[in-house]
């Protein structure tokens, strides 16, 4: 929940019994909860866990996010794989004894596609997250969205992460001397970042080691000329296999997003900065995970290779950024 990549989103948890480990100070990925509601089916009437310091429906009454229990989560699941995303809202009280109105509040709420969200969770000035041990590399991280976990990985390989607002021109990434650029993930659709694409293109003109996830693999695409479209349902959760097109290999992989990359699996296509290929692609539905320029140094997945929550199995990916840094080099 405390991933910016949910904001304005309502989250329903298909797990029937939430709550039971509590809610703790050491696992947020954000400075607070971005989802707009959440939805389950039987919360725990109390935490049971030593790392707890307060329940969860404690929390969401303390930051002021709205919750609803007793939900047939799993039936709304089923749901909105029937009918694809949608609009929804949580009420109570009074407007209950007015579904039309209800009706017609959700309706007349913002849409997803289109929706220009990543300047509304990026950082509002520059930060450092130190490198831990010999520092071996300066990685500038665009902020559309990041999750705490993603620079401690960085920097738990020797890279001094500076996280920059999303908007930040190429003269401030050049003027921190990055031997990398990192893109993170975030919400919205990617279709409206078109100053984000336009920095992405001149960082690849100047060769310099680029390495984006989720909403950054997104860009990455666009500014490799690819479009991008809204997926039925999108990809969620943290079970979802991706298979690596070179190797064959399968990653179970964390994933939130609602738009992929057009494209076709292990597809190799043209682009203004040389050859590129779909390195990845979902073993469920063949959309495109994963890009890769093959004469410049840059790649981008479409899942979280940060693991916070979910799966290992990407985290090499932090590694093959380095390499790609100490190669440039």
């Amino acid at each position: 929940m405390t991933d910016p990549s949910y904001h304005r989103q309502i989250v329903v948890s298909t797990a029937p019994q939430i709550g039971n480990t509590g809610w703790n100070d050491e696992d947020d990925e954000s400075q607070h909860i971005w989802v707009a509601g959440y939805a389950v089916r039987d919360p725990a009437r109390m935490p049971s866990s030593w790392r707890s310091r307060r329940s969860l429906e404690a929390e969401l009454v303390d930051q002021g996010v709205v919750g609803i229990a007793g939900v047939d989560t799993r039936g709304l699941t089923r749901h909105v794989r029937e009918h694809g995303t949608m609009r929804g809202g949580i009420f109570s009280g009074s407007a209950l004894s007015a579904p039309k109105r209800m009706v017609a509040q959700v309706s007349a709420g913002p849409r997803g596609l289109g929706a220009e969200l990543a300047t509304q969770v990026t950082t509002c000035r520059p930060y450092v997250v130190p490198a831990r041990g010999r520092k071996r590399f300066t990685v500038a991280a665009l902020d559309l969205g990041i999750k705490t976990n993603t620079p401690r990985m960085m920097a738990l390989r020797g890279m001094e992460v500076h996280i920059l607002p999303s908007s930040t021109p190429l003269d401030e990434v050049l003027a921190i001397g990055a031997d990398g650029v990192f893109l993170s993930n975030g919400p919205g659709d990617p279709a409206t970042a078109d100053a984000q694409v336009e920095l992405v293109r001149r960082i690849l003109d100047r060769r310099i080691p680029l390495f984006g996830i989720c909403f950054g693999n997104q860009i990455l695409g666009r500014a490799l000329g690819r479009e991008t479209y809204k997926l039925r349902y999108g990809h969620r959760g943290i079970n979802i296999p991706v298979v690596d097109a070179t190797t064959g290999a399968v990653a179970i992989t964390a994933q939130n997003h609602g738009f992929a990359v057009e494209g076709e699996p292990g597809e190799e296509f043209a682009t203004d900065f040389g050859p590129a290929a779909v390195s990845h692609h979902c073993a469920n539905d063949c959309t495109v995970e994963g890009l890769r320029l093959l004469d410049r140094p840059a790649f981008s997945v479409q899942f979280h290779p940060e693991s916070a929550a979910g799966p290992h199995d990407a985290a090499p990916l932090f590694d093959h950024f380095a390499q790609l840094m100490e190669g440039d080099r």
